[in-house]
């Protein structure tokens, strides 16, 4: 769907979708089906977590890391995006995942969800842009004199994080424009680092992909604890795809903002998961082949891919492929930006904030964007960063803990819908599906296997060294506990429903004539 093949009776159709949500048409509809894909092909980016974290593969069970347990996790991730896109083809709009949880749960369900993807999205940027700034120091921070220091890729990450936020201030159209390229780029980048990979491995032994062998402990770098058990450490290497593939509700995110959403934003989310899974295993398992020594890589823990990079590869080759992966990776976090932001804009949107909630529920009527949640949520990354990487938990990796802490905290938010969409699909608050419809029968079997899948991402991702992360996540719990029946219980009145709908209509044409906006 483009702009060109966008009809009068489209544009109708996704208005009264979106003010029969008590919505108004504030952001501007123009993203092509393409475009919601790119963002979270984007965002995804295998040429981010899939490098950054490719160690958690090598370091744990070898080459079956790579051949196997990629498919294994990004089946894993494919259960939640067919669920999400279920949805989000019946309730096409930005911060999905919150209105998803309020619509076919309660006020409490929806405000949960909201926290979680949230802080979620907050870390999850925080993730991309550390592993950003440590790709950098490990590539071109020599000629800078960066070392990685804390202050260095404190640094590092507030300059691109500002960078990130204003492509996102000047409107959706500029945002979709590079994350398009984006999209691009990561194909065209890996298709050349997947050969390069093949053409000057020393040797290539297959049989590397399906083979398991013990590299815990020091054998490993020290990536995880040693472990006799290469079941656990086979879970542990799903960590890789499942931290890779992910941040596909983007398009959902961005649905006010996606013509004809019912239709594109599922097949967006569906796609973006699918190719990116396909052609992120052609390139760890190209990496993997490539490594001179398995053993020997495995060694070098967190630098398996650097090392491997400077065994095989000429200068010129290398540092083109890492600028490139460098570009990916900066795009990544400015579509970030885009997902968190609009979250942040609709959760506002219905007062979800404690605090200054009118103001980040603006629309810039110049560029059409939620300029306050934009720059609101730059901020917020960049403190976090800051507290990640100057206050130590214990001598544990902190990129790791920001990893798996970011894990738990966007999987949940998933879960919590998808459970709830199961729970009410069919029934008088979720009567029929949107235009994008797998089945009761089939929605409601991928539903319990996202469950599943659920249990085991919290499984691995609070396991030593990052068993912090539980603790992190019961705070958060008992956090969110008092706070909801301390106060927010009675202040906070979650999305409109029922009548509150039919009373907006006045102010929705209002708050649609003061952007500009003359669809409606």
């Amino acid at each position: 769907m483009s702009a060109q093949d966008y009809t009068e009776h489209d544009k109708h159709e996704d208005l009264k979708v979106l003010h029969g949500m008590g919505y108004a048409q504030e952001l501007s509809r123009s993203m092509s089906r393409f475009s919601n894909f790119a963002i979270s092909f984007s965002i995804i980016c295998i040429l981010s977590g899939g490098i950054n974290s490719f160690a958690q593969a090598t370091s744990s069970i070898g080459g079956a890391g790579a051949g196997i347990g990629w498919i294994v996790g990004c089946a894993v991730s494919g259960f939640f995006a067919l669920a999400m896109a279920q949805i989000a083809s019946a309730f096409p709009t930005a911060g999905g995942l919150y209105h998803w949880a309020s619509i076919l749960g309660n006020r409490f369900t929806g405000w949960l969800t909201a926290w979680l993807n949230l802080l979620g999205l907050i870390t999850v940027l925080g993730a991309i842009n550390i592993g950003t700034a440590f790709f950098f120091v490990g590539t071109f921070g020599s000629w800078f004199g960066m070392t990685g220091t804390p202050g260095e890729i404190v640094g590092f990450v507030a300059v691109i994080t500002v960078i990130q936020a204003l492509c996102n201030h000047f409107g959706i159209r500029l945002t979709a424009m590079l994350t398009d390229a984006s999209g691009f780029l990561i194909l065209g980048a890996t298709a050349v680092l997947i050969v390069a990979c093949l053409a000057f491995a020393p040797a290539i032994d297959v049989t590397r992909l399906w083979t398991f062998t013990n590299y815990s402990g020091d054998a490993g770098g020290g990536v995880f604890p040693q472990s006799d058990s290469l079941t656990y450490l086979f879970l542990l290497s799903l960590l890789l795809p499942v931290y890779t593939i992910t941040g596909y509700d983007a398009s959902a995110h961005t649905s006010e903002e996606t013509l004809k959403a019912a239709h594109s934003v599922p097949r967006a989310i569906i796609s973006s998961v699918l190719w990116s899974s396909l052609i992120g295993w052609a390139m760890v398992s190209a990496i993997t082949l490539a490594i001179p020594d398995l053993a020997a890589g495995a060694k070098q823990g967190w630098s398996v891919f650097f090392s491997t990079m400077d065994a095989i590869l000429p200068v010129w080759l290398k540092e083109l492929l890492y600028l490139a992966i460098l570009i990916s990776q900066f795009l990544c976090g400015l579509a970030t930006v885009t997902s968190a932001s609009r979250m942040l804009f609709a959760f506002s949107r219905d007062g979800g904030m404690p605090v200054g909630s009118a103001s980040l529920a603006k629309v810039s009527p110049t560029w059409r964007t939620p300029v306050h949640a934009i720059w609101t949520a730059a901020v917020l990354e960049i403190i976090y960063v800051f507290l990640a990487q100057f206050i130590s938990i214990g001598g544990t990796n902190i990129y790791t803990i920001v990893v798996n802490s970011t894990l738990v905290f966007l999987f949940l938010s998933f879960t919590i819908p998808i459970v709830l969409g199961m729970i009410t699909f069919g029934t008088a608050k979720w009567p029929n599906a949107g235009p994008w419809n797998l089945g009761a029968g089939l929605f409601k079997l991928v539903c319990i296997l996202s469950v599943v899948g659920m249990a085991i991402i919290f499984y691995i991702a609070v396991q030593p060294p990052n068993d912090k992360v539980l603790y992190i996540t019961i705070g958060f719990i008992l956090l969110t506990a008092v706070l909801w029946f301390g106060f927010e219980n009675r202040r906070f009145r979650g999305p409109p429903i029922g009548e509150e709908i039919a009373r907006r209509q006045a102010a929705i044409k209002m708050a649609e004539q003061a952007v500009g906006e003359t669809g409606n």
